[in-house]
């Protein structure tokens, strides 16, 4: 097992581990109140969340777990797709006994939560989405040119036996991929960026990856979204989806067709911004959760609603 650097420092910020699920998760906890639960994209872990949960904790509890396979919770032998993702987070609100919450989501994250959303309306108050599809992803023919081009790092990471072998080596590939990404290089610090992916160091959180994007290229992942696995579901919770235009893997027109599915939901997109948006925007991150959670007023935004 690789050692792991330090746990990162958060002012506020206290840890424990809880079993869910037949699986250890890391937890990152910081103030009283309603909850906020986090949950991170790849190659993230709970620090994503590093700028918000300051300014969230003084009005919530802010509790950010890192997915199996992630951070610092354990690495099982399987399960690393977003359903099982959802299964152990529904786990662990029962576990800290969160009847009903208040949601942020980005990248895998955010399908997560959408998840969690879909199957059990009644455990979640409002939702924060960042940089992720919805769930009602439909195939059109126009999106399709380019695309292979555009998601080349998840068949790269998805590889049986190549990923997990070159990754633990080469944990500047993911580096690559959060730069390439990203519409502001410059925000990025290297010390930052070697926090998140000196977890791909570890040949099981390789592993994991590994699986997740595997899972992803297969009939039952992308392809089976597409084909209507939650286009008979309704999305009853209150949602926000922000969404930074520069984001490499993912186009615009996939954020259409989701108004027939939900009740309320809205699609914020950021100009200039790219997929790490809760790194390169972190104080519009702050304000947009404080306004959905109802704790601030709406302020006005240049960025542009749709």
């Amino acid at each position: 097992m690789t050692t792991y650097p330090e746990m990162p420092h958060v002012d506020g910020v206290r840890h424990r581990d809880v079993t869910v699920n037949g699986v250890r998760l890391h937890v990152a906890e910081a103030g009283e109140g309603e909850p906020v639960v986090m949950l991170h994209g790849w190659p993230q872990h709970w620090w994503e969340g590093r700028a918000q949960i300051p300014s969230l904790a003084e009005r919530y509890r802010v509790i950010c777990p890192d997915l199996r396979g992630f951070g610092w919770s354990e690495v099982p032998k399987e399960g690393f797709r977003p359903e099982t993702f959802a299964a152990d987070i529904l786990h662990l609100f029962d576990e800290l006994e969160l009847d009903r919450v208040r949601l942020v989501g980005h990248d895998w994250g955010a399908l997560t939560a959408f998840i969690i959303c879909l199957r059990h309306p009644d455990r979640v108050e409002r939702y924060l989405a960042l940089n992720m599809i919805h769930p009602w992803l439909r195939l059109r023919p126009r999106l399709l040119p380019g695309e292979g081009a555009r998601l080349w790092y998840q068949a790269a990471v998805a590889v049986p036996g190549l990923s997990p072998a070159v990754l633990p080596h080469a944990t500047d590939f993911a580096a690559r991929c959060i730069r390439a990404s990203s519409g502001d290089e410059s925000c990025w610090d290297d010390g930052v960026i070697e926090m998140f992916t000196d977890q791909l160091r570890d040949p099981d959180r390789a592993r994991a990856s590994s699986a997740l994007y595997r899972w992803a290229l297969s009939p039952r992942g992308w392809l089976a979204l597409a084909l209507g696995r939650y286009h008979d579901m309704r999305l009853r919770t209150p949602t926000l989806l922000l969404f930074g235009t520069r984001d490499f893997a993912i186009k615009e027109e996939t954020l259409e067709g989701y108004e027939e599915h939900a009740d309320d939901m809205r699609v914020e997109k950021v100009p200039g911004v790219g997929h790490f948006i809760a790194d390169e925007r972190p104080d519009l991150i702050t304000q947009r959760a404080l306004e959905l959670f109802g704790a601030t007023e709406p302020q006005q935004s240049a960025s542009s609603r749709a």
